[in-house]
């Protein structure tokens, strides 16, 4: 299911690349836990990276109840990114280098998860995504920290994505200059886990967080 871009998610530069399909959108989203929100404070731009998480048709991340982005962004709109590098193409010129990868970018306005049961079933979700089971296995959250914790999301039907693949894209004349092309892959690696030393020591690792990918 593709969404009708906007005119704020309408991809202008590069729009051969844009991608306005729902489920890409997603699967983006899906693919790394990082993203940054950017809005307006006091008329200054401020951008703020944090974890997201997606839950059906809506992105969710959450802050801290004191933080500046939670009391700036209330009723406003912002602007949520993400992206993946997959890799650097070198071209035969500095004008084509660029970088293979996967974006999204999506507007909305955010609204706030009031419901302690609600917002801890979300952070829930959170935590067991990452590795899953996690949750149940941690000390139960305390009321103070609920309380100290914002959970915020907002439906990403308003969002496009931009993802570029493949070799560079050189002048016609550029091809006969002779210097190497081509595309170095980038990926992020995960690995093998390092135990706090402060561990108990009959506590074991959990298998799943040897499975834990992005």
């Amino acid at each position: 299911m593709s969404t009708p871009p906007s005119d704020r998610t309408r991809v202008k530069r590069y729009n051969w690349l844009a991608n306005y399909d729902h489920d890409t959108i997603a699967a983006i989203l899906d693919a790394i836990p990082h993203c940054t929100i950017g809005y307006v404070v006091d008329g200054k731009p401020l951008v703020t990276p944090t974890m997201h998480w997606r839950e059906g048709d809506r992105v969710y991340w959450h802050g801290s109840a004191a933080s500046r982005m939670i009391t700036a962004i209330e009723g406003a709109e912002v602007c949520l990114t993400a992206s993946v590098i997959d890799g650097l193409v070198m071209a035969r010129s500095a004008y084509n280098f660029n970088i293979n990868h996967r974006s999204v970018m999506v507007f909305g306005k955010p609204e706030k998860v009031t419901d302690p049961d609600e917002k801890e079933a979300h952070l829930r979700t959170f935590v067991n995504r990452l590795i899953a089971g996690q949750w149940e296995r941690l000390r139960p959250m305390l009321p103070k920290e609920l309380k100290a914790t914002t959970v915020l999301s907002m439906p990403f039907d308003e969002a496009s994505a931009k993802i570029r693949t493949g070799h560079p894209e050189d002048e016609a004349d550029d091809y006969a200059f002779p210097v190497w092309a081509g595309v170095i892959p980038i990926r992020q690696q995960v690995l093998d886990p390092v135990a706090d030393p402060r561990n108990l020591p009959d506590v074991k690792l959990p298998p799943e967080a040897l499975a834990f990918r992005f």
